[in-house]
């Protein structure tokens, strides 16, 4: 198995020992990211806004190895508050997708400071 690291200066830099992806077995695996901005490590104060963010760093990520959000099969979302924040997330992560959806799992998760952390697994194309 081999496997290969993605980079890219258009999503946050690692703040530790992990890839921002890894390609392998056919797949693209990306890192859990939250919603600072890799200009300016700004973070929006809605959920709305911090989703956006987090998908324009995956859809970064995804785009240096020639995919697109289309590509994502799976996606893992922790949010900080899930019961209010889930239907304002929801919304606007369904603008970002396309069906069929990906499979998701969404669960409610102490996180550092911010409200939503993402991350998927996209389909290599053939």
């Amino acid at each position: 198995m081999s496997k290969k690291a993605v980079r890219t200066d258009k999503a946050p830099a690692p703040a530790g020992a992990y890839s921002q992806g890894v390609v392998v077995g056919g797949f693209l695996y990306t890192a859990g990211f939250g919603p600072q901005d890799p200009e300016t490590g700004q973070v929006a104060p809605t959920v709305g806004e911090q989703t956006t963010q987090v998908l324009a760093d995956i859809a970064a990520v995804l785009a240096e190895h020639g995919l697109t959000l289309d590509d994502v099969v799976k996606s893992t979302v922790r949010l900080e508050n899930l019961k209010a924040d889930f239907p304002e997330f929801d919304a606007v992560y369904e603008q970002h997708f396309t069906a069929p959806y990906p499979v998701r799992t969404t669960v409610g998760s102490d996180l550092a400071n911010i409200l939503v952390e993402i991350d998927v697994v996209a389909k290599l194309r053939d």
